[in-house]
């Protein structure tokens, strides 16, 4: 059964995996690897949590949560030297922690019985700042802020389908299904079809 605690594990676990990932490129010690996993995996459901007044937030509430980041970071420090050669799998890896986390964002409003707006906007936080405070912290251009990136944008088109799909279909699988799906396929036609948003540029 999808739960809003289950999409949150998923993508806890896949976000620290991103963040170790950045652990390594930066160099850092165990304790690095563990924090800056910690910070990706369950940043975005934090402040989703404290936005949304729920107490307590989801890893205090479940600290398996926690464990699994910490084990995933743990894990990643053990053969970091295996997965140097595949630094760019780190885009991909984000892009499906990025559309899990969109759906628990969106998955854990509608349990509150937020409106359609916040279920929108929880959906989009919860999908890309835990990402943003691990950029931020490994002093890496955050995807969040590159020009043109899909990143935000893809998160927002994934939560804004969900939301509409609840307005047709009761229940919330169909709702998670669609929030991964397109904010995924939207991500993934950014990073392989070079598909970007319109940029300012200074006349």
């Amino acid at each position: 059964m999808i739960t809003p605690l289950s999409l949150d594990l998923v993508a806890v676990i896949l976000f620290a995996l991103t963040g170790a990932i950045r652990a390594s490129r930066a160099q850092l010690d165990v304790i690095g690897f563990v924090f800056l996993a910690a910070l990706a995996a369950v940043g975005g459901g934090t402040v989703r949590d404290l936005l949304l007044d729920r107490h307590p937030v989801f890893w205090v509430e479940t600290p398996v949560h926690i464990l699994a980041a910490t084990g995933a970071a743990l894990v990643a420090f053990l053969v970091a030297h295996l997965l140097e050669k595949w630094q760019r799998a780190l885009v991909w890896l984000d892009a499906v922690a990025l559309s899990i986390a969109t759906a628990a964002g969106v998955a854990t409003a509608q349990n509150m019985e937020q409106s359609l707006l916040i279920l929108t906007i929880m959906g989009v936080v919860t999908g890309t700042l835990g990402g943003l405070m691990r950029d931020v912290v490994a002093r890496e251009m955050p995807l969040l802020l590159t020009p043109g990136e899909m990143y935000a944008a893809a998160s927002f088109g994934g939560a804004a389908a969900a939301v509409a799909v609840m307005q047709v279909i009761e229940g919330v699988f169909a709702p998670v299904v669609v929030a991964i799906t397109v904010t995924f396929a939207l991500r993934a036609g950014s990073l392989a079809f070079g598909w970007r948003l319109p940029t300012y540029r200074p006349r």
